[in-house]
């Protein structure tokens, strides 16, 4: 035995014994151990089943509830937003049992403060015994539940499984409940949240639970299907073009329902009774002003002067209340949303009892709880405290002393009573003052947009989650084949590898593109998409197969040309703000598939251009002058060029005419001072929506002095990033032949127009190489 371990073989050596063939071979079929297909099959975004087979059911389900729990069962991890009346409590009790006779251990459920009683009397009457538990001390195994504000007195590890019960607590982005939720229980193997509809347009409650199931972090899932143009981690909104893929996503893990016939069940017994809104308008023009003005008026008020206002109104509005109850036998629900409110409602309303925030939980439970048994007739409180969870389909007549600007609040405390149970129509009174009119239009319009989302979201995942339930769900894969020809180009409209292995074998004379920039854009839902990538890794698996085909269609000692720059990274991506090396991963990736790095170009950016667009706060002067250190020069482009190696059978010939010493001279610069970044084609008419701000086509002068430089007249210029169609415009001009490969169906169509136009248009061509010939010398 040699001891070549430990020394290091020569070259000599590891030749003789046809080593580097076979590391070569080695690394190649690592390479090659997934094919194309099965890395995009495993981009598709979806959450993985980690639960069991369910049991045969304790609680007396309707089929549609059935169904829905053991989906989320066998998930493992799942959500149900189903709206109020639907029967999450019993789903969530039937779920936790069967989790505990699985693994034989306590399962936790959460509720707002006075939920925990009513839960267990309602696992009395489906057979499911249920354990109130105070503190640690108390759990037992099977099913236990207590109050979210008792968290912090158990030991939540010693759970196998926990349900969240009205589990819109995990809305807050930052907050201190949410943060304490998804760290206590990240270890947790079995959850379920139960809400009823999160609101559909709060991108970070839907990503908060995703986070807390365990389904994905929450900056990763914003970074895949959102925009935050601001940089504002409260400005988030759903890209367009992206919300298929991220409704589907959804349907994976969360059943979204407001009636069993959005499943395809029978929803005729599930009709809500009306909802009678009567609105007192009270008279406050004879009050002082508020605001310092002579006359009071209806006019918009802010969140600050709502509550100088309302605490002046607050006696009048408590009248028009005492005027509407008193006198009635009928239990009633009054909202306020202020202690002075309250303050001002309880003398004139005798037999009604209070629940405030000052009081001990016992006492709020025992309030809380006597009003559902009919112990209290008037029960009045806040939304915060007991607007959540708690079923009052025995009152039908709710009052509002006056609202606040969240509508979030109102709906959860009219569903109370209003929901699926209720026997009676409901007769809800909103009393308000004259100026405070604002406040009404404005949880009106939230009402209606808050309606039409959700209607959307739910038909958006309707489809998807009847295939996760019924278990027939089937992926939707689909990616486009077409060819389009004319003179001179040819154009398809697919995936740029596969298309590309479909050309013949060193055909292309000079490739010139510029790919997706690793997942920081996503053009498409398309899982062909290399910008819908969920990590660099990712991009650069499936850049690596494009690589290789890059190689094989190109003629021997031709080049490749391609456009990158590096990449910010983001403090909201969980990133050290800084720079990635986007280029330097792209040259090692041409490298694995063969070529040899040739060359490269920078092309010099305006910082002060790159400021205004990006708001990049280390380019600010403010920022220089607070602290330079966090302070960076701008970022230019790059063209890497790429050589396939071997003896060029066809070399590149130019004639002193058509490049002058001067020209060369200035093309030969590492540095291209001189490019204009407007000078591009026209990409307005290829935005399918205003999401795709991200459209940036490659320099028309980039792309000119490319195919003069290594390109003959008559070769084919390739671009399997066709996009607009950039590349195929200039190579016509300059009497190449053009192939290009473009994905997105709205792009084609853009580049099929120029693509048109330029091939018929010999005037064009000549115009265009006399005006590159007087910007050049």
């Amino acid at each position: 035995m040699t001891d070549w371990f430990s020394r290091g073989a020569t070259d000599e050596e590891m030749r003789l014994l046809g080593w580097q063939d076979q590391i070569k071979e080695a690394v190649c079929e690592a390479a090659e151990a997934r094919t194309y297909e099965q890395i995009l099959a495993s981009k598709i975004v979806e959450a993985k089943p980690c639960g069991f087979e369910p049991y045969p059911m304790t609680a007396p389900l309707f089929d549609w509830q059935w169904v829905i729990v053991q989906w989320s069962i066998r998930k493992g991890r799942a959500a149900l937003f189903c709206d109020t009346g639907l029967g999450k409590t019993p789903m969530q009790l039937e779920w936790a049992y069967q989790i505990s006779m699985h693994t034989g251990e306590p399962v936790i459920i959460l509720a707002p403060l006075a939920v925990s009683h009513q839960t267990q009397r309602e696992g009395e009457k489906f057979g499911i015994q249920v354990r109130v538990c105070r503190s640690g001390d108390d759990v037992r195994p099977g099913v236990n539940v207590t109050n979210y504000e008792r968290l912090h007195l158990f030991d939540m590890s010693v759970f196998e499984g926990v349900v969240l019960d009205e589990s819109s607590r995990l809305k807050s982005f930052m907050g201190k409940t949410k943060r304490m939720l998804i760290e206590i229980f990240a270890k947790t193997p079995y959850k379920l949240c139960c809400t009823a509809t999160p609101a559909p347009n709060d991108h970070s409650e839907l990503c908060n639970h995703a986070e807390f199931l365990g389904h994905g972090q929450r900056n990763e899932i914003l970074s895949h299907w959102f925009l935050n143009d601001t940089e504002n981690t409260g400005d988030w909104r759903l890209k367009k073009h992206a919300q298929g893929d991220f409704w589907r996503w959804m349907a994976t893990w969360a059943v979204c329902i407001s009636n069993p016939n959005d499943i395809g069940f029978d929803g005729s017994k599930f009709v809500l009774q009306p909802l009678n809104i009567h609105n007192h308008i009270v008279d406050v023009s004879h009050l002082p002003s508020t605001d310092g003005t002579l006359f009071r008026g209806a006019t918009d008020i802010s969140a600050t002067g709502l509550h100088a206002e309302m605490r002046v109104t607050a006696p009048l509005r408590a009248r028009r209340l005492a005027e509407i109850i008193n006198g009635s036998i009928e239990p009633w629900m009054i909202w306020v949303n202020t202690d002075y409110e309250a303050d001002e409602v309880m003398p004139l309303i005798p037999d009604a009892v209070e629940v405030s925030g000052s009081m001990s939980d016992d006492k709020k439970e025992d309030r809380l709880n006597g009003f559902s048994t009919g112990k209290y007739r008037i029960l009045v409180s806040k939304p915060s405290l007991a607007g959540f969870g708690l079923n009052y389909q025995h009152c039908a007549h709710v009052a509002f002393v006056g609202l606040s600007y969240s509508y979030e609040q109102f709906y959860q405390a009219i569903r109370r009573c209003w929901r699926f149970g209720q026997t009676r129509p409901v007769e809800a009174h909103i009393i308000s003052a004259e100026s405070e009119g604002s406040v009404l239009a404005a949880i009106r319009k939230k009402e209606r947009a808050h309606i039409e989302m959700k209607a959307r979201m739910i038909e958006s995942m309707s489809e998807e989650t009847v295939r996760q339930i019924s278990g027939t769900r089937t992926l939707n894969t689909v990616i486009p084949e077409a060819k389009h020809e004319g003179e001179g180009w040819t154009l398809y409209h697919g995936d740029c590898v596969a298309e590309t292995r479909k050309l013949p074998a060193e055909s292309v004379g000079l490739s010139v593109f510029s790919p997706p920039f690793a997942n920081l854009f996503t053009y498409s839902d398309s899982i062909a998409d290399m910008g819908n990538t969920a990590n660099w890794d990712e991009f650069f698996s499936c850049y690596d197969f494009l690589a290789r085909e890059l190689l094989r269609v190109t003629q021997i000692g031709r080049l490749a040309c391609v456009h990158c720059s590096d990449i910010p990274s983001f403090a909201w991506k969980g990133e050290p703000i800084g720079i990635r090396d986007f280029s330097g991963e792209m040259i090692r990736s041409m490298q694995r598939a063969g070529w040899t790095y040739y060359s490269r170009v920078t092309i010099w950016k305006c910082p002060v251009v790159e400021m205004t667009r990006t708001k990049a706060l280390g380019l600010l002067h403010k920022q220089l002058l607070k602290d330079s250190a966090r302070s960076r020069v701008g970022m230019p482009d790059w063209i890497c060029v790429f050589r396939k190696d071997g003896e060029c059978k066809n070399p590149v010939m130019h004639t002193r005419e058509d490049f002058p010493v001067e020209r060369w001279q200035k093309w030969a610069s590492p540095v291209w001072m001189d490019i204009d970044q407007g000078d591009t084609l026209n990409f307005q008419q290829a935005r399918a929506n205003e999401d795709e701000r991200h459209i940036c086509p490659l320099q028309i002068g980039v792309i000119e002095r490319c195919i003069r430089l290594w390109s003959n007249p008559g070769d084919v210029v390739f671009s399997p990033f066709a996009g607009i169609g950039s590349e195929g415009y200039v190579a016509l001009q300059n009497r190449r032949r053009f192939i290009g490969v473009e994905l997105k169906e709205e792009y084609v169509r853009v580049a099929l127009r120029y693509l048109k136009a330029v091939a018929n248009t010999d005037q064009m061509t000549l115009f265009r190489e006399s005006e590159m010939d007087r910007a050049n010398g």
